[in-house]
């Protein structure tokens, strides 16, 4: 009952935010917002929690819900080329690292979020504000990378995935999250340090406008999949779906606005 509760406040949360905001997004992205938003709602009902680490199981979909939310709306003004997807992106921040330290797991994700994210999403926010469009400053201008910067960005990635997951392999966190399955914990490990290094990719294309962005996205969206199905976490699915489908738009929409300016 508790958790149909939840989820229920979540789904009214969501409504509330497109009827609030109407005029601010098309009826595609209120469709998509709403639907997400009642997805991961019953997603919620059918996949409750249990209590992990001694932590409550109705306080961890409260987490997982929350997340959800912040994220699609994030990625929603991403798309739109809002400079105010950095303000929401510091709540998800905040969020995302009170969800590694309750289940005691993910520490490579949580670093790079403290460290990384954080200070990332405040100078975001104040280039963004340096670079509005000339013609509607409610968008921002953004641009596409070149061949040479992609293939070192790849390297880098790879490297970062085996030094950093090799490290965390070392450390017992000590978590319930796996059943005391080793080797679900490292593969799990290898998972959340890949997961970092695109992030940190992502925030730094973010940073700059660059489109490459959302392929960036992509990856981050479906290694996180495959960690919420190794961990149990099936509500979060419904938000990888988001990211999925939303990432598609936002690539086609900034493809389109480079295009116009190019042209």
């Amino acid at each position: 009952m508790t958790n149909f509760i939840l989820a229920a406040a979540f789904s009214v949360i969501g409504i509330l935010i497109m009827v609030i905001k109407r005029k601010t997004f098309t009826t595609y992205e209120k469709c998509w917002f709403i639907g997400i938003t009642v997805l991961a709602s019953i997603f919620a009902v059918i996949f409750p929690e249990e209590d992990i680490n001694g932590v409550n199981g109705t306080i961890i979909m409260f987490l997982y819900l929350l997340d959800t939310l912040l994220n699609i709306l994030c990625e929603l003004l991403i798309s739109k080329q809002s400079k105010w997807n950095f303000i929401v992106s510091v709540f998800v921040e905040l969020c995302e690292i009170a969800m590694c330290i309750v289940l005691a797991y993910r520490f490579a994700t949580m670093a790079t979020t403290l460290f990384f994210w954080l200070p990332c999403d405040i100078i975001s926010f104040i280039t963004w504000n340096k670079h509005p469009d000339r013609e509607d400053d409610s968008l921002t201008e953004v641009r596409t990378l070149t061949g040479k910067q992609e293939v070192l960005l790849i390297l880098g990635i790879v490297v970062w995935t085996i030094g950093v997951g090799y490290l965390l392999t070392l450390i017992d966190f000590g978590t319930d999250l796996f059943g005391g399955n080793e080797r679900l914990e490292i593969i799990v490990c290898y998972l959340d340090a890949c997961v970092s290094a695109v992030a940190v990719a992502n925030g730094v294309f973010i940073l700059l406008r660059f489109r490459e962005q959302w392929i960036a996205w992509y990856i981050d969206a479906i290694l996180e999949a495959v960690i919420n199905i190794l961990s149990g976490q099936f509500v979060l699915l419904i938000l990888k779906l988001g990211y999925l489908t939303n990432t598609t738009y936002g690539y086609i929409k900034w493809t389109r606005y480079i295009k116009s300016k190019n042209e």
